[in-house]
């Protein structure tokens, strides 16, 4: 675990430098951009669209009705909103996340190679379109235990632990293949991931937890629907901001193990060293070394 410190630590102090800053706001000026123009023309529709809902559907109407009168008639009136905004944070992680393995992931790690691996190998074991299918199997694996466990979510206690994991193993699976694709082969990274699968998890659920916090600022902010299309690109800006140091981190930590692989295999297949026998000493008056004739005899 000291390993993973070291890695988040180094990454925290790479998230300060001004190109890791200014890369971090293009996806803000891109899916920002969306989410607000879809928030200042469709909020109010899709808000009142839900509540509707609530309280037509037959199923449901006696639970709100009962939850309304319950709160004194304030949930009726936050209802709404909480559900779209339940509905709408999965997808701006999720974009969030693909938007930072897309525009920064190659940037980021060109940017820790060049200051702390410049002797590491590259051996491109990864193509873009193969990184791509991998984002989209994972997301798309991800989604579905999403949509499976949402009952789980209303539990207090599995509504703190579910929703990090997914977003964990999903970061975990995307940004570690980033963080290789360059330098490892496809032995190599397959390796990597089943040596290493349990610190790189560890980093992947801290990094779920740190992506899940920006969703307290939009509970709160729900309550405040005129100010919530001027809040979206703040928040996908935060949500930026947390896979821009997932993303350092797995690099640090892929890029050090995978030097440290290396270097162990390289010391692996050296030859052993022979050190050649020592010499026997020659004794006085003997036979000189290497010679097949006696000494010569004196005839009277």
């Amino acid at each position: 675990m000291s390993k993973v410190l070291d890695a988040f630590w180094r990454a925290l102090g790479y998230c300060l430098l001004p190109r890791v800053i200014f890369l971090s706001l293009l996806p803000v000026l891109l899916l920002g951009g969306l989410a607000f123009g879809l928030a200042w023309f469709f909020w109010d529709p899709a808000v009142e669209g839900v509540r509707q809902f609530l309280l037509n559907t037959p199923m449901l109407a006696p639970v709100t009705a009962w939850i309304d009168k319950f709160t004194g008639g304030a949930f009726r009136s936050v209802i709404g909103p909480l559900v779209v905004v339940a509905l709408t944070v999965p997808v701006m992680i999720v974009a969030s996340l693909l938007l930072v393995s897309t525009f920064m992931g190659s940037t980021v790690v060109g940017l820790v190679a060049r200051r702390r691996f410049e002797t590491l190998e590259r051996r491109h074991g990864g193509r873009w379109w193969q990184a791509l299918w991998w984002s989209f199997g994972s997301t798309v694996a991800a989604l579905v235990v999403m949509v499976v466990s949402l009952p789980l979510w209303v539990i207090p206690p599995l509504a703190l632990l579910v929703p990090p994991l997914i977003w964990g193993w999903l970061t975990y699976r995307v940004m570690v293949y980033d963080a290789l694709a360059d330098h490892a082969t496809h032995d190599e990274r397959l390796t990597l991931m089943r040596r290493h699968r349990a610190p790189l998890l560890v980093i992947g659920i801290v990094s779920g937890y740190l992506g899940a916090a920006p969703s307290l600022v939009w509970a709160m902010g729900a309550l405040a629907l005129p100010m919530m299309p001027l809040l979206i690109p703040v928040f996908v800006w935060l949500y930026t901001l947390v896979f821009v140091l997932a993303s350092l981190w797995f690099t640090h930590y892929s890029l050090a193990a995978l030097d440290a692989m290396r270097r162990q295999q390289a010391v692996e297949v050296l030859p052993p060293v022979v050190t050649p026998a020592p010499a026997a000493p020659v004794l006085p008056g003997g036979p000189t070394t290497g010679s097949d004739s006696f000494p010569p005899i004196a005839l009277p």
